[in-house]
């Protein structure tokens, strides 16, 4: 009888590990939908805190800026101009907030068992996904009761503004996890990182309102700003899409999402060790 050794080596090069992420696809949808349950349990109104939030915000942004501030949107109305920001921006913002310390919060389950660690942030995006589809759901009934119509362009415009907020979400988080895991400081950084980033977004203003190109094309590398100007343009007979902020846009999400995975994928091996 023959003796058999087997040899388990790590890979060999770098890999993404995107076909062992689908084959534990059910891990996958068992850790979102856990945190989902757990994030609104024990809320007295449940999700819809995830209504609640950016109707908020929009109520607060429309007093201030229509009476104070008067910005010029066009023919889109201004509540639903901010409203159309509001839930991208939360969209990205919960996803990369929550994606950032994800793997922190996990850290006994890492060290038990076996698992791509991806699953991890990428359940905090799908969380932030359900989110924002509920404020999706109540956004288009504020058009209808705005009378604030939708072109056909919505149909192919809508779904690219989210595939792009999931991609950019996805890398951030990624990228951000590894980094803290190792600088644990950087996580106290990050609010205050993400509220410049929040007045680098158009969300209650428009792009367009900048003079200086410069300074233009430079904010127009968050790519939240390429999904609100898809989000936004359906909802103008006028206005013309700013294809340069979202090639800009989509540019530096494949950069982010690029470098998020190549960082995680790099300290993945040393997780247990640093949590």
């Amino acid at each position: 009888m023959e003796n058999f050794t087997t040899r388990i080596k790590p890979p060999s090069g770098f890999s993404p590990g995107f076909k062992e992420l689908w084959q534990y696809r059910e891990l996958f949808y068992f850790f979102a939908w856990r945190d989902v349950k757990v994030k609104y349990k024990q809320a007295t109104l449940g999700v819809l805190w995830a209504i609640l939030q950016p109707l908020g915000m929009m109520a607060i942004f429309t007093f201030l800026f229509s009476k104070t501030w008067p910005i010029n949107t066009g023919d889109i109305k201004y509540p639903i101009f901010v409203l159309s920001g509001l839930i991208g921006w939360n969209f990205f913002s919960h996803s990369v907030s929550n994606g950032s310390e994800s793997i922190l919060n996990q850290e006994r389950i890492i060290n038990k068992i076996y698992f791509p660690r991806l699953i991890i942030p990428g359940s905090a995006v799908l969380v932030a996904l359900f989110d924002f589809l509920m404020g999706l759901l109540i956004f288009l009934v504020f058009c209808f009761i705005y009378k604030q119509p939708l072109t056909v362009t919505a149909l192919l415009y809508y779904p690219l503004a989210i595939l792009i907020l999931i991609v950019s979400g996805f890398g951030l988080s990624c990228f951000l996890s590894a980094f803290i895991i190792k600088y644990k400081d950087f996580r106290h950084i990050l609010p205050f990182l993400l509220q410049v980033l929040f007045f680098a977004s158009q969300v209650i203003y428009p792009l367009q309102t900048i003079q200086q190109g410069w300074i233009k094309y430079l904010i127009a590398l968050n790519p939240v700003n390429a999904a609100i100007e898809l989000f936004r343009t359906p909802l103008s007979k006028t206005a013309d899409t700013d294809w340069a902020i979202v090639a800009i846009g989509c540019s530096s999400t494949i950069i982010i999402f690029v470098a998020g995975i190549y960082l995680f994928k790099k300290t993945e091996a040393y997780f247990a060790d640093l949590a």
